[in-house]
């Protein structure tokens, strides 16, 4: 969803926040659309979505951020919402070694429902919790640079990196779809302009048609 649109935003981005149940993903989008954060935030039911307006490189762009529930039993009806979706926040909770674990399935969740060429951003949350920390630094980043994402340590509890994770996607979208406009003019311009007929009207002022014969 990189649409174009001429009104309040010029772009419009579907980012989708994936990851176990219970790592702070609806705290994450909370504190990132309306800097808020609730420690007694109930899971997520289904799916639900919020947005937030940027600027970047002089252009508007609405970021429409969908929250995907993380248990099991919802996995089916969150699977339809990666359509669309260019931009996506894998999130594990850095005190929880399982959620960690569990990364590689839901990317290879996201990589057969999503685009290709979709954006990743992984998120180690909580990292206000060092002294529960069962999941280096190191190793998270071995894994982000093994599959080809990006990688921050963030906290939705104390607003560290939530803004610059989704800024860097943003950044990275933004670049993408640019570049793909860029190549989409540069190919029609070496396309040249199209060959277009020129009508002749051989109406005579009172609207009669001419007729043109041959004589013999």
């Amino acid at each position: 969803m990189a649409h174009k649109i001429d009104h309040e935003y010029d772009y419009l981005f579907k980012i989708v926040l994936i990851g176990d149940s219970g790592v702070g993903k609806s705290n994450i989008l909370s504190r990132f659309t309306r800097n808020e954060f609730s420690l007694d935030s109930k899971s997520t039911i289904g799916v639900e979505f919020a947005t937030k307006t940027l600027q970047i490189e002089g252009k508007m762009v609405k970021a429409q951020i969908w929250d995907t529930a993380g248990q099991e039993r919802y996995r089916a009806i969150t699977s339809a919402y990666y359509r669309g979706a260019v931009g996506a926040f894998l999130v594990y909770d850095i005190t929880k070694r399982q959620t960690f674990e569990n990364i590689q399935r839901w990317l290879r969740e996201l990589r057969d429902h999503a685009d290709s060429n979709i954006v990743i951003m992984m998120a180690g949350n909580k990292s206000d919790l060092q002294h529960l920390r069962a999941i280096s630094t190191e190793d998270a980043q071995f894994m982000a640079e093994k599959e080809g994402l990006s990688f921050l340590e963030t906290s939705a509890l104390e607003a560290i990196n939530i803004d610059k994770a989704f800024e860097t996607i943003l950044k990275e979208i933004f670049r993408i779809v640019s570049k793909k406009a860029l190549a989409a003019q540069e190919a029609a311009a070496l396309a040249g302009p199209r060959i277009q007929g020129t009508t002749i009207n051989v109406s005579d002022s009172s609207g009669s048609t001419k007729s043109f014969c041959c004589s013999t």
